[in-house]
């Protein structure tokens, strides 16, 4: 197969649809050798932030000297970038190899069990898990899916796990309360393996502390155990168990980025005491050093993109809008997934000069099922083409969903220079 008969091979694996379970994966994984077991690995789950917390350690522990492995979803720019060392994805040759190998065992489990077909999502992961085997990396950070508990990526006996944030976000799978959002996301935890815990609710907080007790996982919370000290200029310090960090300039806006790069840098101190390599020259290289595509990211002097596409990223988005822009007009893109609440996440809007959209993608609402009330634009590129020659002081922030913005976002850095 050539490249692009591989991109369609994975995707024809697409319309499985979700059907959480983990009997498949162990078996494909026992089948393979068990490579997911053969390098070290920290475990990410989170209703937001799981991609920037990833980012911020990955740049961590290459700035201290390592290889390391990212496992992310979804892709902006191409599909390669899901499975990357050291912020380089995977190469072509390496993809089509891998995926020849994988039809082997795709062969076997189907001719000796009734399984059935996997889902695209753990061909990929069985994809990514041979990689890091092949590439023999020295640590890889693995995001989750959706949820935990049943994720496909819940077959690791890491050495330590992250839960970034509990929202609302694919209700349909991990239910529709907090704690029932939460107790898949804790699906991770292993015993006697740390367990970071981002901002949550006083009653996730509870639900996880007696998680931790039964499992004797020892536990930090941000603003509990980890304590994040604001300076000026968009610079935190990071205290942990009487360790303070470096001062940090963010290079991404926002309370919740905050709270992500305090995760990150939490793991890289708890790390350290086994990857001797990190310090805090690193720590702090790393984290302001990151850059994360599509997340809190600038597109010239006037166009921001934000993934935001649930309620808690949204409300995120409106903290960043009031925090750091309270004095300029701001105008809103949007578009969004059909399976999202978008007329809530538009109502938090409201206050915004707001433009609805849509754009190439399957699941993608049409233009005609947006609320009435709103403007709107068959065409984003002319909303876009508005901004970029805006003379004003006015700011254009393009959100509702990171598969949006992966389009826009190409349009803005390739296309339109075709």
């Amino acid at each position: 197969m050539n490249y692009t008969e591989t991109l369609n091979f994975i995707h024809s694996f697409k319309g499985n649809g979700r059907r959480p379970q983990l009997e498949r994966m162990r078996w494909l994984l026992r089948q393979a050798g068990e490579p997911q077991s053969h390098y070290p690995t920290v475990h990410i789950v989170g209703t937001n932030g799981k991609g920037s917390t990833t980012s911020y350690l990955q740049n961590i522990l290459t700035k201290s000297g390592y290889q390391v492995g990212t496992f992310t979803s979804p892709y902006i720019t191409r599909f390669n970038e899901r499975i990357s060392i050291n912020g380089t994805e995977i190469p072509d040759k390496d993809l089509i190899s891998l995926v020849a190998k994988a039809q082997v065992l795709l062969n076997d489990l189907e001719e000796h069990t009734d399984f059935g077909r996997p889902t695209e999502f753990e061909l990929v992961t069985l994809l990514m898990f041979l990689y890091f085997d092949l590439k023999q990396v020295d640590m890889a950070i693995i995001e989750a899916g959706i949820g935990g508990r049943l994720d496909s990526t819940n077959v690791l006996s890491p050495e330590l796990a992250i839960c970034t944030s509990i929202g609302f976000d694919h209700t349909e799978t991990l239910g529709n309360s907090l704690l029932d959002i939460a107790n898949h996301k804790a699906g991770v935890m292993r015993e006697n393996t740390p367990i970071l815990l981002g901002r949550v609710s006083a009653e996730v907080e509870h639900f996880f502390n007696q998680k931790s007790h039964d499992l004797q996982a020892p536990l930090a919370i941000i603003d509990r155990e980890i304590q994040l000290l604001p300076k000026d200029n968009q610079t935190i310090q990071i205290s942990y168990d009487h360790w303070e960090s470096p001062n940090l300039k963010l290079p991404m806006l926002g309370q919740h980025q905050e709270n992500n790069a305090g995760l990150a840098v939490t793991a890289a101190h708890l790390l350290a005491q086994t990857f001797s390599k990190i310090t805090d020259k690193s720590i702090q290289e790393g984290i302001e050093e990151t850059h994360w595509p599509g997340r809190s990211e600038w597109i010239g002097n006037n166009i921001y993109l934000d993934g935001a596409h649930n309620p808690q990223g949204i409300a995120s988005l409106k903290q960043v809008l009031k925090d750091n822009f309270a004095n300029r007009r701001v105008h809103i893109l949007f578009a969004g997934l059909r399976r999202k609440p978008l007329a809530d996440l538009l109502e938090e809007l409201k206050d915004y000069d707001i433009t609805v959209t849509s754009f190439d993608f399957f699941e993608a609402l049409p233009l005609d099922d947006y609320p009435k009330d709103f403007k709107r634009t068959a065409d984003y590129r002319d909303w876009l083409a508005q901004a970029e020659s805006s003379n004003s002081d006015d700011l254009f922030v393009v959100t509702g969903s990171l598969y949006f913005i992966s389009e826009v976002r190409n349009y803005l850095i390739n296309e339109r220079k075709a």
